[in-house]
């Protein structure tokens, strides 16, 4: 069941349903009140072969822990799942549930799977509420999560909201405290957790939001708001980069994300994906259609990351007419402002006249590689092509053969001569 779920299956269907979590909100969100006409809201959950267990549990967790009069319903997206269980079993649950309170969970289910992005917008297209809330089917709520989270939707429509997300352990389902964090992205637009902006800490007030860059997965919005800036790049596949694109788009396009610290909800963090067995060319694909429509000159980083041609790469990211289109029209600013006032912890490269790896000219299966963090010495090791071995040539003052990953170490012009003679460039990519 492991294998099969990314997570402890076996475990999850001997845990209760209603089980109590630890309420692990900043203390001064207990004194908080909110107004009583806030927007009702329709939560989405998509799953794909996801325990029963688990679903049932999400479904319970957001029916016990959001009051009654701000869920209007439940849509759940079943993206061709082939478990059995989803089927006879999962609709049993809705039907009797639905007979206590006519059509409060609808199903919505894919004849072919379409991947995390389109199932997104299929319960978004289901939803009726003014509010919709997009999760994944293995979460877990906790008290007081949706007053927050409505009252700064209501105050401001074109704000996109994240919770703050603490972890079920795969393995044993504890409940792990993750720390406050605003949700960023690398230049493989991997998404990450930041630290909160020097302007949150100085604030001194942990309730308050964190003004965030982009969106780790999970997010609330207006519904018609949503449709507005452009849904999710519906050309985009399966998995990765939608939630970068969405937090650039809403940024650039005159929105802003925000996360925040009295809204958490518990996500399993799988051991594996269950989408694809190759998920990496899912995301580079999604990558580089965000870079194309998106990133202005520095669509260039993304192609860096990962190590390929700006042209003709061989990838093919399908037609971005539309989204290039929909930027267009919604006047968005310029990916340059939206890293220096949104994003200014992103470490920019420029002057790069080379990127790609340094082999060795006597023995082609070794490359120059990133050596121990603590002494930065670079060192010749088996060519494994993955990011410690991928190079960018950069001129400045001085001539760095500099790693792109910003934790590598920077190697100057005589650090060059001296220790890696009898390298060349090899694979090298000239941009013209």
């Amino acid at each position: 069941m492991f294998q099969y779920y990314g997570y402890n299956g076996y475990l999850s269907d001997r845990l209760s349903l209603d089980r109590p979590i630890p309420d692990l909100r900043p203390d001064g969100c207990r004194n908080l009140t909110y107004p009583l006409n806030l927007p009702q809201m329709s939560i989405v959950f998509i799953f794909v072969n996801e325990a029963f267990s688990v679903i049932l549990r999400s479904i319970h967790s957001a029916i016990n822990r959001t009051p009654s009069h701000l869920l209007k319903d439940i849509i759940l997206v079943d993206d061709n799942s082939n478990n059995i269980e989803l089927k006879e079993k999962l609709q049993d649950f809705v039907s009797e549930t639905n007979k206590q309170h006519p059509g409060f969970i609808k199903m919505v289910r894919h004849a072919k799977q379409e991947g995390l992005i389109r199932s997104r917008v299929s319960g978004w297209r289901a939803a009726t509420a003014p509010v919709v809330a997009l999760f994944d089917a293995h979460v877990e709520f906790n008290v007081g999560w949706a007053e927050p989270i409505l009252q700064r939707i209501q105050e401001d429509r074109t704000r996109i909201i994240s919770p703050s997300f603490d972890n079920i352990k795969y393995d044993t389902f504890e409940i792990e405290e993750y720390p406050l964090s605003a949700q960023g992205f690398d230049w493989e637009l991997w998404c990450r957790y930041l630290n909160p902006p020097k302007s949150w800490w100085h604030n001194g007030n942990k309730t308050a939001p964190i003004q965030s860059p982009a969106l780790i997965g999970c997010f609330v919005v207006d519904r018609l708001y949503f449709e507005e800036i452009g849904l999710l790049d519906e050309g985009m596949e399966v998995y990765g980069g939608e939630n970068v694109e969405l937090g650039i788009r809403v940024w650039q396009c005159g929105g802003s994300v925000e996360v925040l610290p009295c809204a958490r909800i518990a996500h399993i963090e799988r051991a594996h994906k269950p989408y694809t067995e190759d998920l990496t060319s899912h995301v580079r694909r999604n990558a580089l259609r965000v870079a194309e429509v998106w990133m202005d000159e520095f669509k260039s980083h993304v192609y860096m990351a990962w190590n390929i041609p700006m042209e003709d790469p061989g990838i093919d990211i399908g037609d971005i007419s539309e989204r290039k289109a929909l930027r267009k029209r919604l006047q968005c600013k310029t990916f340059r402002w939206y890293l220096v006032n949104i994003y200014p912890e992103m470490r920019m490269y420029s002057d790069t006249i080379a990127y790609g790896v340094l082999k060795n000219s006597l023995k082609n299966d070794l490359c120059l590689d990133q050596g121990p963090d603590n002494d930065n010495v670079p060192i010749l090791y088996l060519c494994h092509g993955m990011t410690p071995q991928v190079r960018a040539l950069c001129l400045h003052t001085t001539v760095l053969c500099r790693s792109f990953q910003p934790l590598a170490p920077v190697f100057h012009q005589s650090c060059l001569e001296n220790r890696i003679s009898g390298l060349l460039f090899q694979d090298i990519i000239l941009p013209k």
